[in-house]
């Protein structure tokens, strides 16, 4: 099956440009257009696509706004990947408190779009290694850990669909044997206090957390706990459920947020 796209953007030679990438890639779709948030939400309900490649900056209600509220609803599946031109940390921080998946700026190139568009459609999250480290780099000037979980910020999404865990299995990892573990590796060990959903982490799953929050791919952390990657996937999928949280970005972000690590100063 295709992937289906949702092309949001005030300027119609974007949108053009746009659809003609994503068309052109077999195995995607772009099955409509809008030109506000307010016309993105009406498509969203009308087509049901699987990812919707979100504007910030337009008239009447902004791509920030529209994502709040496609991701607010608890029967949609859409992903949202927000792209701009301004690369800017607030807008990066709004536009993950508001539950999008990805954020890709303009000036990448057709090959970053397409595969962003996957990477999302397919349930992980679009976080390059330099958004990751600004993410770690701004949590850090706050300082961490925040007083109270759920606090303005990066919030739990519960109720919301957990398209990796649907696609996890058991795998061929298998039982976990003991490992490398996390502390070290990701900067610091979970601490015996913070948000109370975090002791309902298993030992794996808080080291997955803190692999997690270095921001490397299943594929690493299945090296580093010698197990297989259907195992990570199974793991990274429990942590996002019991931590309410939509997908691996917000992990991230929450272990930072929480004090599970702590950010090299």
């Amino acid at each position: 099956m295709s992937i289906r796209v949702l092309v949001v953007d005030d300027q119609g030679l974007v949108r053009a440009g746009f659809r003609t990438i994503l068309d052109s890639e077999d195995g995607i779709e772009v099955v409509g257009e809008a030109a506000d948030g307010l016309a993105a939400l009406a498509q969203v309900a009308a087509l049901a696509p699987d990812v919707v490649c979100m504007d910030v900056q337009m008239p009447g209600m902004d791509g920030l706004e529209a994502t709040r509220r496609i991701t607010a609803d608890p029967s949609s599946t859409t992903a949202v990947l927000v792209l701009t031109t301004f690369n800017r940390e607030d807008y990066l921080f709004e536009a993950l408190e508001a539950g999008a998946s990805g954020f890709l700026l303009k000036n990448s190139s057709p090959e970053q779009l397409i595969e962003a568009v996957q990477v999302v459609a397919r349930g992980d999250a679009l976080l390059s290694p330099d958004v990751t480290r600004r993410v770690i780099e701004a949590v850090a000037r706050r300082g961490t850990p925040r007083a109270q979980a759920g606090s303005p910020g990066f919030p739990a999404s519960p109720g919301l669909p957990n398209p990796i865990e649907a696609s996890a299995g058991t795998g061929a990892g298998g039982a976990a044997p003991t490992g490398t573990g996390a502390s070290g590796a990701a900067g610091g060990a979970m601490p015996a206090s913070g948000p109370p959903e975090l002791a309902t982490l298993t030992d794996r799953e808080r080291e997955v957390l803190e692999f997690l929050a270095e921001g490397i791919s299943n594929a690493e952390i299945a090296q580093r706990m010698w197990v297989g990657e259907a195992t990570v996937k199974t793991h990274v999928s429990k942590v996002l459920m019991k931590l309410g949280l939509r997908d691996r970005v917000h992990a991230v972000v929450y272990a930072y947020e929480h004090g599970v690590v702590r950010p090299a100063r």
